[in-house]
């Protein structure tokens, strides 16, 4: 039988509650996977899962248990809760009975240049300074959809931990590569290996669908307000622009990305 916590004031559930917030993800360098999709792209992606919390009542299907032994036989501690103590630590309005406590691992540049080996035609995202979670996880949901590379995540105003962004990108966090790093860092980075950034901006001659992108190509967005800094515009191989025919002067952030992945894609077909 597996332990059962019915108290609202265990230490485990407290923890759990705190990791919500991003002094505590910082401090454990854990956070927090809910959902049945989330957890089986991260155990697919090998992604170690330290404590997984359980409420079989809420169960929405009858793979869990699949799952839930595939965990288990990583190594991993399964905590079975009462329905209120689980409803306690989940952030979801409807809980499917699936909360974890993982480690957190980062990527860097160098982790990059493994990913990228032998790739003639790198396919990246840069998301500069992006402020709002649900963006960041649309984003890479996004990207996962149509096959980009890696994510990179410069200037990061958002934790890319943040319960919401695993939501919104429903999993997809395990299985786009997402690298964390500086402008500065970068864009000479990108011009070493010959990968053209595409900077999207309102301001733009050239509507998205009028340029070349079948060669190595990395698409620069920046933030929901301001769009992308001056840097990146000034030194951007390409800029270009999704025309707007109505009264609004420019798309929602992951609307407008992925417009212009699947550009990309259409593209290289």
């Amino acid at each position: 039988m597996m332990p059962e916590i019915t108290s609202l004031q265990n230490p485990k559930i407290k923890q759990c509650v705190k990791l919500r917030d991003r002094r505590a993800r910082d401090k454990t360098k854990t956070f927090l996977i809910e959902g049945y999709r989330e957890l089986l792209r991260a155990t697919d992606g090998s992604h170690k899962i330290d404590t997984l919390f359980i409420c079989s009542e809420l169960f929405l299907g009858s793979n869990e248990d699949a799952l839930i032994e595939r965990i288990k036989k990583s190594g991993a501690e399964i905590i079975q809760c009462a329905e209120n103590v689980f409803r306690k630590i989940s952030y979801r309005d409807r809980p499917d009975g699936l909360v974890a406590i993982a480690p957190q691992s980062k990527k860097t540049l160098q982790d990059l240049e493994k990913i990228l080996k032998d790739n003639k035609a790198p396919f990246l995202v840069v998301a500069e300074a992006i402020e709002k979670p649900g963006n960041l996880g649309t984003i890479l949901r996004s990207s996962d959809a149509s096959g980009v590379d890696a994510l990179i995540v410069c200037d990061k105003c958002t934790d890319i931990f943040n319960p919401n962004v695993v939501r919104a990108s429903v999993g997809t966090m395990f299985t786009v590569p997402v690298i964390e790093t500086t402008t500065e860092e970068l864009m000479p980075w990108l011009k070493d290996h010959s990968i053209k950034v595409a900077a999207a901006t309102p301001a733009a001659e050239k509507v998205f669908t009028e340029l070349d992108m079948k060669g190595p190509i990395a698409i620069a967005v920046g933030t929901e307000q301001l769009g992308l800094s001056d840097i990146w515009m000034d030194d951007a191989d390409i800029q270009l622009r999704i025309p707007m025919l109505g009264n609004a002067d420019s798309l929602n952030v992951a609307t407008a990305t992925t417009l212009l992945l699947y550009e990309v894609v259409r593209q290289r077909k």
